[in-house]
């Protein structure tokens, strides 16, 4: 299916897989608005494009329920209606034991990671409701689907959140016509491999998932008719271990 003059909004989209996958559905055709809390983040992605539709962007906080507010107000007046959200925003600490981690970086971690896609998807589900029309798209992590030490206790937590809310919307929502897809990938290079509580070298980084990896994958679920729903994939280096 042409994705021609369909509208995307992305949140994370300043960095790593979120710039990754704006590009790849603004060149799939796409009118794309990316958020963040790092505007000149933002403007580079946005600036890098030079396609037919130019990538918008507005700062925002996916955890502020006002600022998504704001968001949505200014996403439905630029791109009229937002038929694809693609929920990207995520962090890590790196003092992510339970052991060492601080309540504080707790509850960020689940205010941005599990919380801000709620105040997301819930923002934006009135008006696929209302169409009978919607796709979105959950960028995960395996670390939703299968707990493991690397991710961290609350960074793990909290993509389980993330898994869990997807599913349910999913299920809830599939009789109006509103898919949704939690994509779980693997180790990815991106800036947050930087909170690794362990430095990450150059040849490690080239051995992983690259965004465009998870770019292509979003767009191919993008592509599908509305017919067609994938409730859950994973993506993983072929090196990497997944039990």
């Amino acid at each position: 299916m042409s994705l021609a003059g369909k509208t995307v909004l992305m949140t994370g989209g300043g960095t790593g897989i979120g710039a990754g996958c704006a590009v790849a559905l603004a060149e799939a055709g796409c009118k794309v608005a990316i958020s963040g809390r790092r505007e000149e983040k933002l403007k580079e992605v946005a600036d890098s494009y030079s396609g037919e539709n130019p990538i918008l962007y507005k700062t925002a906080d996916v955890a502020c329920r006002d600022s998504v507010k704001e968001l949505f107000d200014w996403a439905n007046k630029e791109l009229g209606q937002i038929d694809i959200l693609v929920n990207c925003a995520g962090i890590n600490v790196v003092k992510r034991t339970m052991e060492e981690v601080a309540p504080e970086d707790w509850d960020k971690l689940m205010q941005v990671n599990a919380t801000g896609a709620f105040n997301t998807m819930h923002a934006v589900l009135p008006q696929m409701r209302e169409r009978k029309d919607g796709l979105i798209i959950n960028i995960s992590s395996i670390a939703g689907v299968r707990a493991n030490l690397l991710g961290g206790v609350g960074y793990v937590a909290s993509k389980f959140a993330m898994t869990a809310l997807g599913t349910f919307v999913g299920q809830e929502e599939k009789d109006r016509g509103i898919r949704v897809t939690n994509v779980y990938p693997g180790e990815v290079e991106t800036p947050i491999l930087d909170a690794r509580p362990n430095p990450v070298g150059a040849e490690h980084r080239a051995r992983i998932l690259q965004p465009s990896d998870v770019a292509s994958l979003v767009v191919s679920i993008a592509m599908l008719p509305p017919r067609a729903h994938v409730p859950d994939i994973v993506i993983k280096p072929t090196t990497q271990e997944f039990f």
